[in-house]
């Protein structure tokens, strides 16, 4: 039996990897506006409340716009905006967190599917603080590297023109007045009391990210270790598809290793390490932008609630 599917924005990145991650499927029948109908919003409505489930791959204004339009009780919305992402009556769309996110994916009527930045965030931080490795009002720093997929249209043009800005070509720190949009969820889902710092870097290639998280042990309570910090991340994620811990290296072994940010390009999974020693603990998630990061989290969120392999057409 095949759903009835539109993606309202769907000539957007996001939409684009969805519609791509459709292509196999013989369990979707895509609803399709017409090219001079995009912005109509009657149109927009008609495909909506004609749907079984809607992505929303909007901007946050045309995302609660798109909400509004909504008068089909049945229609199940997976929005990909980050107008919805720290609502506490949507769903997270995170389901590896924690079983009660994942129940909540299962039986909302709204989904939010969460921010690249925020997942590798939150894939870090929400074990640490749900597992009281460290307190609600610890002083947490992050920085990220990332591909330049997720910057937008006219970013992407610019570093894939012929004659591209001469600082395209190095890693760019940005959101540097510490208001990046990602914040609020960041803190919200990971359970902080206050906002993390965050220094992002959108660097010259395509796709994948890895956000960092350091610990200074000495700022806590207890024997909190690299192998402890492991063995917990490790059971966290212990039944997930799509999150993996990866194994602890020797001393040795991290010295010579280097943790390319775009390992995971075009892949859906998320791969997460644990540096350093028992001083100073590094964490990173690493994922694609355009997979665990975004589509690729929406159409896992869409397998679940239509209750099937929540792998399918992902792996």
């Amino acid at each position: 039996m095949s759903v009835k599917v539109y993606i309202d924005g769907q000539e957007g990145t996001t939409g684009l990897k969805i519609l791509e991650r459709f292509e196999n499927r013989n369990d979707i029948q895509l609803l399709r506006i017409s090219d001079e109908l995009r912005k109509d919003s009657a149109e927009r409505a008609r495909l909506i409340n004609s749907s079984d489930f809607t992505f929303l791959c909007l901007p946050d204004d045309a995302a609660r716009e798109a909400v509004s339009f909504v008068t089909n009780p049945d229609v199940r919305i997976i929005d990909a905006s980050t107008a919805h992402r720290t609502n506490p009556d949507w769903a997270y769309g995170f389901p590896e967190l924690s079983a009660t996110h994942r129940n909540k994916i299962v039986s909302s009527k709204r989904v939010a599917v969460p921010g690249c930045y925020a997942s590798g965030f939150n894939s870090i931080v929400y074990p640490l603080v749900a597992n009281n490795v460290i307190p609600n009002d610890f002083p947490v720093f992050a920085y990220a590297t990332s591909g330049y997929s997720g910057a937008g249209k006219k970013a992407i043009a610019v570093y894939e023109s012929a004659d591209k800005p001469s600082d395209f070509f190095s890693p760019r720190q940005y959101a540097l007045s510490q208001q990046h949009k990602h914040l609020p969820e960041m803190q919200a889902v990971s359970g902080l009391k206050f906002p993390p710092m965050f220094n992002p870097m959108v660097c010259d290639y395509f796709s994948g990210m890895v956000v960092s998280v350091p610990i200074q042990t000495r700022l806590l309570s207890g024997n909190v270790t690299a192998q402890s910090v492991h063995k917990m991340l490790s059971q966290h994620y212990a039944d997930a598809k799509l999150v993996k811990v990866m194994p602890l290296m020797p001393i040795d072994e991290q010295k010579k290793f280097f943790l390319a940010s775009n390992a995971l390009s075009g892949d859906c999974h998320m791969e997460i390490f644990v540096f350093g020693n028992d001083s100073q603990i590094l964490l990173c998630s690493r994922l694609d932008n355009l997979g665990k990061g975004a589509s690729g989290a929406a159409v896992q969120c869409l397998n679940i609630m239509m209750g099937i392999d929540e792998t399918t057409g992902l792996v």
